[in-house]
């Protein structure tokens, strides 16, 4: 193990040069071109033995990915914002098609307006693509939740995008302790998938299907549509359990347990809670120290799994506490922002306590979000609880819109 100094674009880098990736599908959007040009200096001098494929788009991308996938290689790329949007298309494919790429997200606004800083719309808007979605408070979970995802991706064959806020961690340098390539080599074997496409052993890989299951010439009885779509959600239903158990098995290896899919500060008294993820956790968490110092028992909830959704996790943490301030840097737009509506539909199909919550948008297009401004939002929280009422839209927490 070593300490290094890095930017959360290094970090997902060497991450995939720790993963020994095969196949790198590679397009520049920023903030996270700096990805694929730290690739390229692997491959070029020898780090990494991968094929480092140069695209026109996105689209292209994700088409190189499961393409390299699906004849057996590891495969990698990364985007953002417009970027992500445009590989809409081929994130369901390769989710439907049962491929565990890994896709770093550099989270950042999409446009119009155009902006190239931060918030998680662009994710957030693909989050019923089927695939799994990590997020990361610091550089160092980018690192480890590259090496996690691909060991989750590739029991569950199901997609992952690590998603870390653009501009705030990746440009921002911090201590990064990085494992040796021996000790990921043993948490992380060769890849073998299941199915691969082989002149020597011929296969359909998503043909056109039927509606209802159908014979085939094995005299097996293989699903129609609907079955297929059902066995994707069956293994996502049954993700949270295979991530809990390799981030313990994580943990005893590295040293740093991704077993709970929540980030947690202060809970234990707390009688309101931000709930939040990504780097948003680390302002909350200094809002929560000082609402600690006026006396407020303020503590933070911060997911780092947002699909599948950690329903019952989430349930455990939040509904003993009767006042929550949900504050996320996404809007599902003409409801409010999905975290909130998502921790709503948690508590209520768990039959868990009501909480009295408002919603906070914040920090759309790179807007800055300060301790204070949290800590506004703790108040309003605890003046809403009062009056035992919710706001009936989401506030948006800023002083200049």
């Amino acid at each position: 193990m070593a300490a290094k100094i890095l930017t959360g674009n290094q970090t997902a880098a060497l991450a995939a040069k720790l993963c020994r990736v095969q196949v790198i599908a590679a397009y520049p959007i920023t903030p996270q071109s700096k990805i694929p040009e730290v690739l390229s200096e692997y491959v070029e001098s020898g780090e990494l033995q991968a094929e480092f494929v140069r695209v026109e788009s996105e689209h292209s991308a994700m088409g190189v990915c499961i393409s390299a996938s699906l004849v057996g290689a590891r495969t990698f790329t990364a985007t953002a914002a417009n970027g992500l949007a445009y590989m809409h298309e081929q994130l369901h494919w390769a989710a439907g098609a049962r491929v565990p790429i890994v896709m770093p997200v550099t989270n950042r606004g999409l446009g119009a307006p155009w902006t190239i800083l931060n918030d998680m719309q662009d994710s957030i808007a693909q989050r019923d693509t089927g695939w799994m979605q990590f997020y990361c408070l610091n550089n160092q979970e980018i690192l480890d939740q590259v090496i996690l995802g691909y060991k989750v991706a590739e029991r569950l064959l199901v997609p992952v995008m690590v998603c870390f806020d653009g501009f705030r961690l990746s440009h921002t340098m911090m201590p990064v302790d990085v494992p040796d390539q021996e000790a990921v080599d043993a948490y992380l074997p060769p890849f073998r998938p299941a199915y691969e496409l082989d002149p020597e052993r011929p296969v359909n890989i998503n043909p056109v299907v039927m509606t209802d299951p159908v014979p085939g010439v094995d005299g097996r009885l293989w699903p129609g549509y609907m079955g297929i779509r059902r066995r994707l959600q069956e293994t996502l239903e049954s993700a949270l359990d295979v991530i809990a158990e390799e981030g313990r098995a994580f943990g005893e290896r590295f040293g740093r347990s991704y077993e709970d899919p929540l980030y947690r500060y202060r809970t234990e008294d707390a009688e309101m809670l931000f709930v939040t993820m990504g780097s948003l956790g680390s302002e909350a968490s200094d809002a929560c120290d000082i609402l600690r110092e006026q006396g407020v028992r303020a503590g933070v909830v911060g997911l780092r799994v947002f699909r599948p959704f950690p329903v019952r996790a989430v349930v455990e943490a939040l509904g003993r506490v009767p006042r929550l301030a949900v504050v996320e840097k996404a809007i599902s737009y003409g409801l409010e922002g999905a975290l909130a509506t998502e921790v709503k539909a948690a508590l209520y199909g768990l039959n868990g306590a009501r909480p009295i919550g408002a919603n906070f948008i914040v920090g759309l297009g790179g807007k800055d979000v300060k301790p204070v401004d949290l800590c506004e939002a703790a108040r309003r929280t605890l003046s809403l609880a009062s009056l035992q009422e919710a706001p009936a839209h989401p506030i948006w927490l800023s002083n200049e819109i």
